[in-house]
């Protein structure tokens, strides 16, 4: 059973960091070290691990320490891999799947950290959260994330919100456009009611893009062309991986006209292993109820939607597209008729 102790049970958010670190600075096949971790080795376990239900609110100290650490581990991920391609340890193709298994963490881990601390009020925790998105590549996510996705889950407005019969390949082109085309909107409007140029460096998708372009010119002139392609390739991993987690957390689901935003709205997990690696994230439902509830707090709840396993397990479920609809809308069917008696 897992007690108050259970804080230190998410310091397994940090075992990808450590494979991608080590793995980076061996170089050669170690390049896919994280790839067999991630997508391997604990997609199969979850598969075998039972569920952890356990509820209670814990010391905050422990969780707070865990999200800060998680700053620095990050760039000392993305060090790693950049520096072994100038330094050749890793070469050719190792590079790609070296940059592959450091996206995977950058999603696993820094963008998740950074979901948490954009939920916080403090000012020093929010622009800790976007400097750990511009390390992703993600341009649009504080934006959408705060202003539109948790205002309009569930409805045609948000473009985080799988529909039904939506295949993962559709969505992901349809949010990743419609999150960056509607941060990038809201910021124009935003500009102009503060009599600012609308696509000017305030506008935070535009200031975004800037610094992308400045971190893709410094690569290539301190350490060359596949530098460069690393740096795509992790990122577009990364926001791959975090689209995949926006798919199945709100897949089928729909809120209605003016209902309020319920715990039948968004897909939930209690697998030890999504658990503690993605710092609860999969108590999703909960999240909703109150967005800037701490990570280490959020609760199961009774009458969600539940995944048949964690987000890593369902991952390859979900690249097929007609094996996921058969496991999921079966699925949703069953909740409909359990949630209309």
């Amino acid at each position: 059973m897992i007690s108050k102790n259970r804080n230190w049970f998410y310091l397994l958010s940090f075992t990808p960091a450590i494979v991608v670190i080590s793995c980076n600075f061996f170089g050669g096949v170690f390049a896919y070290g994280n790839i067999i971790y991630t997508l391997v080795i604990l997609a199969f376990f979850e598969w075998k691990t039972k569920n952890i239900y356990s509820n209670e609110s814990t010391d905050t100290s422990v969780p707070m320490f865990i999200l800060l650490c998680h700053i620095p581990v990050q760039f000392i991920s993305l060090f790693s891999l950049l520096y072994s391609i100038k330094t050749h340890v890793l070469t050719g193709s190792f590079i790609v799947e070296a940059s592959v298994s450091t996206g995977l963490n950058s999603a696993t881990a820094a963008v998740i950290v950074s979901h948490e601390l954009i939920h916080k009020k403090a000012v020093i925790y929010r622009s800790l959260g976007k400097l750990l998105l511009i390390t992703t590549g993600n341009v649009y996510l504080y934006i959408d994330h705060l202003k539109i996705h948790h205002k309009w889950v569930g409805t045609e407005k948000d473009h985080t919100s799988a529909k039904l019969g939506e295949n993962l390949y559709q969505f992901i082109v349809r949010s990743v456009s419609g999150q960056f085309k509607g941060s990038l909107l809201l910021e124009s409007e935003r500009q102009k009611n503060e009599k600012k140029l609308p696509y000017g460096i305030g506008n935070y998708v535009v200031r975004q893009l800037v610094i992308q372009a400045i971190i893709i010119s410094l690569l290539f002139y301190f350490i060359g062309l596949w530098a460069v392609k690393a740096w795509f390739i992790q990122c577009i991993v990364s926001i791959f991986t975090t689209e995949y987690t926006n798919y199945i957390q709100h897949y089928g689901l729909v809120r209605k006209g003016k209902e309020r935003v319920n715990e039948t709205h968004s897909w939930q997990s209690d697998n030890f292993i999504s658990r503690f690696l993605l710092l609860d994230l999969p108590r999703h439902s909960d999240h909703h109820y109150l967005a800037s509830k701490p990570f280490h707090s959020l609760s199961s709840l009774k009458n969600s939607p539940v995944l048949p396993t964690g987000y890593l397990g369902m991952y390859y479920i979900a690249l097929i597209p007609k094996l996921w609809f058969k496991i999921m809308n079966s699925k949703i069917e069953e909740f409909k008729k359990i949630n209309s008696n």
